[in-house]
């Protein structure tokens, strides 16, 4: 795996070199590896802009004898994406405290702006319909997903009458799914490094039947081959942290979503929720400054 983890050091270690057209093509590899992986040297000339050629000379800048093994290396890395401790090796820009600030939020607002251009509304609103006419929800996401599968799942829980969070408890995630029918729903949360567990639990409720609507990284995301509908947020970070900044977004977007169609439903039930946060004092009501 180490030799495959190189196209990216050495795109890093080479850039200042490179010229103006060949770093467009650096960039956009260095952020979309998982795309430019399966582009042809003219198609990844034509996405960011130079000739067919360029692409044939950056490979050769690079040292690979042409385009097709630097392409084949970039299939390699992603088949199963970076190790912990191969990410912290690719982590050369956040040299410092404060260029580490700067890079990371510029960082996570890069797969904002990119998950945002690139998803689609359609499939948007296709996940947003399975969920509703599901009978039962569980939503499924372990190991840092499982972040994203807990927030999901809380706001969920307020807006749909049957919810549950998979969680990698002390019962297996197979056995909470056991009672999934063909008339439920898994909404299956997966980003790199993808959770085995996450992918096998996957294929387990596919085979229950269940319609699976899958939030994850990229449409050759292993979670995406058992999805009946995808929706993308981009999570790239060459550091050894995930970037869920986007993803985060898009769950937002998808709750506001179900939000909106079950709002004549919710709102006695929010009204009845006040008075009992009110009544047990869930909430600090205290708002006066202390001196």
């Amino acid at each position: 795996m180490e030799k495959y983890v190189d196209v990216i050091k050495v795109i890093q270690n080479n850039f200042s070199r490179l010229s103006k057209g060949q770093k467009l093509i650096a960039e956009f590899i260095m952020d979309n590896y998982d795309k430019a992986a399966f582009m042809t040297a003219a198609t990844l000339g034509a996405t960011v802009g130079v000739s067919e050629s360029t692409v044939v000379r950056f490979a050769n800048t690079l040292g690979y004898d042409g385009y097709r093994e630097l392409q084949k290396e970039l299939q390699e890395l992603i088949k199963n994406k970076l190790t912990t401790v191969q990410r912290i090796s690719l982590s050369k820009d956040f040299t410092d405290d404060e260029n580490s600030l700067k890079q990371v939020i510029k960082k996570d607002m890069g797969n904002i702006e990119k998950t945002l251009n690139e998803i689609d509304y359609h499939t948007f609103q296709k996940a947003v319909e399975i969920t509703l006419e599901a009978e039962n929800v569980y939503v499924l996401g372990l190991r840092s997903s499982s972040f994203l599968a807990g927030y999901l799942g809380f706001y969920l829980k307020f807006l749909l009458d049957s919810v549950s969070i998979v969680t990698s408890g002390p019962n297996d995630v197979f056995e909470q799914l056991l009672k999934a029918k063909d008339n439920d729903v898994i909404i299956g949360i997966s980003y790199p490094r993808y959770s085995k567990r996450t992918l096998d639990a996957l294929d387990y409720g596919k085979g229950k039947g269940c319609k699976v609507v899958g939030i994850t990284d990229s449409l050759i995301s292993p979670a995406a081959q058992y999805s009946d509908v995808t929706l993308i947020a981009s999570s790239n970070m060459l550091s050894f942290v995930d970037s869920l900044v986007a993803p985060m977004s898009l769950i937002n977007a998808f709750i506001v979503a179900i939000g909106i169609e079950k709002r004549d439903d919710i709102t006695t039930y929010f009204e009845d929720l006040e008075n009992i946060w009110k009544k047990h004092g869930v909430y600090d009501t205290n708002n006066k400054s202390k001196n």
